[in-house]
C-alpha cells in the first residue's frame, strides 16, 4: 500500500538530483574460507598456540639431539668394551690352537658365516674384530692367522644390543615426559599472559563503544612493588588513556550543555525583538535566523543529555505501521509510506517520532525523491534515491558538525542523524546505514516487538 502527505514542489529537488547515475559494477565473487579452516587459522594466530608450538618444537629438538648424542657414545662404548673382551678371548684361543688343545664351543677355524672382510684379514696375516651375526643373532666376531687359515672366535652380543634398546626407550619415555611437564609449565605461564592480555583487549573494544568507565585494573600495575611485565604496561596505559579521554569527554559535555543552555536566553530575547519588526523580508530573514539558532540549541541539549546517559525511553506498545505513519505526517514532507506487515511493537511513541522524522527531514535534505519509507513486520526503512551516505558515515558513523559538501556549500552540521543514533539506542532500537546497490541511502530501524505473555 502507498500514501503520499503533505506534496511538496519536487521539480527544484529534481534539478537539483538531475544528471546523476548509478551504475552498479560486478565484482567477481570469491570463495569463503570453511568454518573449520577459520576456525584453525583464529586458533593458530593465538599467543598461546604459538608458544606451545615454540615449547614443542624447542623440546624436541633438544631432546632428539641428547638421545642421539646418548646413544652414540653409549653404542660407541658398548661396542669397544665388547671388541677387547673378543680379543681377549682370541688371545687364549691362539694360544690353545698352538698347543694342540681343542678349541673351544666358540671358536673354530674358518667358520661358514665369517664375515668376508675379517676371512680376508686372516689371510693377510692380521688381526681383526667385526660386529655381525651368528644365526640369526647379534655376534661380535675377533679372528687371527692360523696357518694361511683363519681361527675365529664369536662373542654373543645380544645382551648389550638389548641394554642399547632399552636405553633408547627410556631416552624417548623421560624426552615425551619431559616435553609433557615443559609444555605444561610453559602453557601454564603463557596462560596467565594471554589471560591479561584477552582481558586487556575486551576493556579495549568496550572503551571503543562508549564504556569509558571500563578499566583492567592489573595487580601489577595497581601495586608498585610488583615488577611490572609488557602485559601490565600495556593494561596501566590503557587505564590512564581511558582516564584521560572520560575526562576530556566529559569536560567537552559539559561545555556543549552550557553554551546551549546559556545561549537560549538572548536567543528568546532575539525571537520576541524579531516580533517587533515592522513587516518584510529583512524581518522574516532574521527570525528564520532566529529559529535555525534556536533549533541548533535544542538540537545541542538534546546531544549533551544522551551522551550524559540520563535519558530513559517511556515504553509502551504501538503498531508498528500507523505509529509511522504519524510521525511521516508530523514532518510535513512528501514520504511514500509502504506498509509491507504490520507488528506490535514496545517503543517511547515520542522519541520514535523523533528518530523517523531526523531520518525522513535527512533523506530530503541530503537525497533525491522519491523518499520511501517501508514497514515489513519490526522493521522501519527510510531510504532516498540520491547519492548514498557518504563513505566515512558507513564507517565511522554519524558525526556532529560534520556533513558533505553540496552545490559548493555545507548543507547541516551532522545533528540530526547523530540524535537519531542517540535516541535509538536509548530505545534499544538498532539504527544501521547502507547505500543500495543502484543509489540512495538506506537507514534499517529495527524496533524491538512486544514481549510475550
Amino acid at each position: 500500500m502507498g500514501r503520499a502527505f503533505a506534496e511538496h514542489d519536487r521539480e527544484g529537488q529534481r534539478l537539483r538530483c538531475g544528471g546523476r547515475h548509478h551504475h552498479q559494477e560486478e565484482h567477481p565473487v570469491s570463495a569463503r574460507p570453511s568454518w573449520a579452516g577459520t576456525r584453525l587459522s583464529a586458533l593458530t594466530a593465538t599467543l598461546r598456540w604459538k608458544a606451545a608450538f615454540f615449547i614443542v618444537v624447542m623440546c624436541c629438538f633438544l631432546a632428539t639431539a641428547l638421545g642421539v648424542l646418548v646413544h652414540v657414545v653409549v653404542g660407541v662404548q658398548s661396542e669397544a668394551n665388547a671388541r677387547d673382551a673378543a680379543l681377549g678371548v682370541l688371545d687364549d684361543t691362539v694360544k690353545a690352537y698352538i698347543a694342540g688343545e681343542p678349541l673351544a664351543r666358540d671358536a673354530a677355524v674358518d667358520p661358514a658365516d665369517l664375515p668376508a672382510a675379517l676371512r680376508d684379514m686372516a689371510r693377510r696375516g692380521e688381526r681383526g674384530t667385526q660386529l655381525g651375526r651368528h644365526k640369526g643373532r647379534p655376534t661380535m666376531w675377533a679372528v687371527a692367522p692360523a696357518d694361511g687359515k683363519a681361527l675365529a672366535i664369536r662373542q654373543d652380543y645380544s645382551e648389550r644390543a638389548a641394554a642399547l634398546r632399552g636405553l633408547d626407550r627410556a631416552l624417548i619415555g623421560s624426552a615425551g615426559l619431559a616435553i609433557a611437564l615443559t609444555l605444561s609449565a610453559g602453557l601454564y605461564t603463557a596462560s596467565g599472559l594471554t589471560r591479561r592480555l584477552r582481558r586487556t583487549a575486551q576493556v579495549a573494544r568496550r572503551i571503543s563503544t562508549g564504556d569509558l568507565d571500563a578499566r583492567v585494573d592489573d595487580p601489577r600495575g595497581l601495586r608498585p612493588v610488583y615488577a611490572q611485565d609488557e602485559a601490565a604496561a600495556v593494561a596501566t596505559a590503557l587505564d590512564a588513556m581511558a582516564t584521560s579521554l572520560q575526562a576530556k569527554l566529559h569536560s567537552e559535555q559539559r561545555f556543549t550543555a552550557d553554551v546551549a543552555h546559556e545561549l537560549r536566553t538572548p536567543l528568546t530575547g532575539l525571537q520576541m525583538a524579531a516580533e517587533l519588526l515592522p513587516p518584510g523580508r529583512p524581518t522574516e530573514m532574521v527570525q528564520e535566523r532566529v529559529q535555525a539558532m534556536r533549533r541548533l540549541a535544542e538540537d545541542l541539549l538534546e546531544i549533551s543529555r544522551l551522551d550524559a546517559e540520563v535519558e530513559r525511553a517511556d515504553l509502551d506498545v504501538h503498531q508498528l505501521g500507523p505509529l509511522s505513519e504519524q510521525a511521516i505526517r508530523a514532518t510535513g514532507l512528501s514520504v511514500e509510506v509502504r506498509v509491507a506487515r504490520d507488528a506490535r511493537v514496545e517503543t517511547d511513541r515520542r522519541r520514535f517520532e523523533r528518530v523517523l522524522g531526523n531520518l525522513v527531514a535527512n533523506a530530503h535534505k541530503h537525497g533525491c525523491p522519491p523518499v520511501i519509507v517501508s514497514v515489513d513486520g519490526p522493521v522501519v526503512t527510510v531510504r532516498d534515491h540520491g547519492d548514498g551516505y557518504p563513505d566515512e558515515l558507513l564507517a565511522q558513523g554519524p558525526q556532529r558538525f560534520r556533513s558533505r559538501l553540496g552545490n559548493g556549500k555545507r548543507k547541516g552540521h551532522g545533528l540530526g542523524l547523530t540524535i537519531a543514533l542517540g535516541q535509538a539506542r536509548v530505545l534499544g532500537t538498532t539504527l544501521r546505514f547502507s547505500n543500495a546497490p543502484e543509489g540512495g541511502a538506506v537507514a534499517e530501524l529495527t524496533v524491538p516487538p512486544q514481549p510475550g505473555p
